[in-house]
């Protein structure tokens, strides 16, 4: 079954076309080293929980948008192979994020999961 590196992400609604612009640039170099679908979600029913919740977790802010997003790939070694050609190309294209990258990385949640349902 497929295997899907997941991310939450805080991102300042001002930045909100900087982040998709850099979306959309990394995508297709994913897409060509195995990825079979990337997503990216800009949240609009995300409520602020008291224990747990996802703006908690990135801890955001009042201007800040909450962005789940997800990169499928067929298998985990499809992945590892896949996902370290698509940062070499990036890193060498100057980069995957911009030096003004539009969010704090330092709160980005990411984890790499096995599919098990898929319905």
């Amino acid at each position: 079954m497929s295997y899907v590196d997941g991310f939450v992400i805080a991102v300042p609604t001002a930045k909100k076309d900087a982040y998709l612009d850099m979306a959309r640039a990394v995508a297709p170099v994913f897409r060509k080293h195995g990825a079979t679908s990337v997503v990216e979600c800009w949240g609009e029913d995300v409520p602020q929980g008291e224990l747990t919740s996802f703006p908690l977790a990135v801890k955001a802010t009042p201007d800040e948008g909450v962005v789940f997003s997800w990169i499928v790939w067929p298998d985990k070694a499809t992945r590892d192979k896949g996902n370290a050609k698509a940062i070499a190309e990036l890193e060498e294209a100057g980069g995957m994020m911009p030096d003004d990258t539009p969010f704090d990385t330092r709160r980005m949640i990411m984890g790499g999961f096995d599919m098990v349902v898929d319905q």
